[in-house]
């Protein structure tokens, strides 16, 4: 269902050097900015934040504490420590190390030991914590990232989307407040050694506070960073970079783009109807739908002769009864620079269920038309 809406659009073109890339409003989860969103590829260590995920569940539900150990396997120290010449938090052999050692290592210094060290601890090998990875990733909404071990080392197997690495570190930042402050680290010392975080953003003075980088041949330089300015938060992904210095000016001009171009807009009132819902089975046939509050999403700031679209969609027919207040559908707004924001709608009154005979017209009507809404 179409709903007409005011006239806006970005007033220039934005280009970028990666070949994936998006930007996503971290409050509302709209994207402002996508190119070759959905493409798997080859993570490298950004996929690391499942990884991190994992773990922060094992903590939230008290199955482990920061304070727990987790020893230093012969295959995580060959695999991802010192003889791997990849980067490690270099644990010795057979070294137990506590939880939140680890996790420092993990986003401070990419380290691939203290990665599989964790998984090992968690699940007992890293082929079965990969399992439990794309459980994890499953459960949280991620539908098509597979994973093949803890570190993003390359395996062809092993791949995930700048979209759903977006989605993975927005629900990082609302679902785990108390250990995203890991990834604001500039330092960590690990016995002898002295480690800078390799997220560049963290030293830009852009308000950014994470969360990771990554590196392997076959998809070249990526980051998933965000920052904050004026209380707005912006995530980003960038992947197929060709260096360093181009990761860390694209992650910077992307950002600065971002909080610029992009602002909060109010479609509709408190209380406004937006549109109808059809019903099956009800007293009414529909049901109007309203926001929560006033309606507002996140656009591009700059208006031109371009229109957006907006979508009501919702899996229908509804099947009676409704309840006032229940969340029954959401609204796509769209922009022409491929910028999407969806805002959910609430059923603005009860719809009782109705008697036999009305249920029997409305399921006429329904497999006569297939009542696509």
């Amino acid at each position: 269902m179409a709903v007409a809406i005011a006239n806006a659009a970005p007033n220039a073109e934005f280009t970028i050097k990666a070949k994936q890339a998006i930007i996503m409003d971290a409050a509302s989860g709209a994207v402002l900015f996508q190119y070759n969103a959905d493409q798997l590829i080859p993570p490298a260590s950004m996929s690391k934040l499942m990884t991190i995920a994992v773990v922060f569940r094992a903590l939230k539900t008290g199955e482990k504490t920061l304070d727990t150990e987790f020893n230093m396997s012969e295959h995580a120290w060959r695999t991802g420590g010192a003889p791997s010449r990849t980067s490690a938090m270099m644990v010795p052999l057979n070294t137990r190390t506590k939880i939140s050692e680890l996790l420092r290592g993990l986003i401070v210094e990419s380290g691939n030991d203290a990665a599989i060290a964790l998984g090992e601890g968690l699940a007992g090998n890293e082929k079965a914590f990969a399992r439990m990875m794309e459980t994890e990733a499953r459960r949280i909404g991620l539908a098509k990232s597979t994973f093949r071990n803890a570190t993003g080392l390359y395996n062809p197997e092993h791949l995930m989307s700048v979209r759903e690495l977006a989605q993975l570190a927005r629900y990082l930042i609302t679902e785990y407040p108390q250990y995203y402050p890991m990834f604001a680290e500039k330092n960590f010392n690990y016995r002898n050694h002295k480690f800078i975080n390799r997220n560049p953003l963290l030293f830009l003075n852009i308000g950014a506070d994470g969360l990771k980088t990554g590196h392997i041949t076959q998809s070249g330089y990526g980051v998933v960073g965000s920052a904050v300015q004026d209380g707005k938060r912006l995530i980003i992904v960038l992947s197929g970079l060709a260096s360093e210095n181009e990761r860390r000016e694209e992650s910077r001009k992307i950002l600065e783009w971002g909080f610029h171009a992009f602002g909060e807009f109010k479609l509709f009132e408190a209380g406004e109807i937006i549109g109808k819902a059809r019903v099956w089975g009800g007293d009414k046939s529909s049901v109007p739908l309203i926001g929560n509050g006033e309606l507002n999403v996140v656009l591009p700031r700059f208006p031109a002769n371009q229109k957006l679209r907006a979508e009501i969609v919702y899996t229908g027919p509804l099947k009676a009864p409704v309840q006032k207040g229940d969340q029954v559908a959401i609204l796509k707004v769209s922009s022409s620079n491929d910028a999407t924001s969806e805002v959910p709608l609430f059923a603005a009154e009860n719809v009782a269920t109705a008697g036999k005979m009305r249920r029997g017209l409305d399921t006429i009507y329904h497999f006569a038309t297939q009542w696509i809404p």
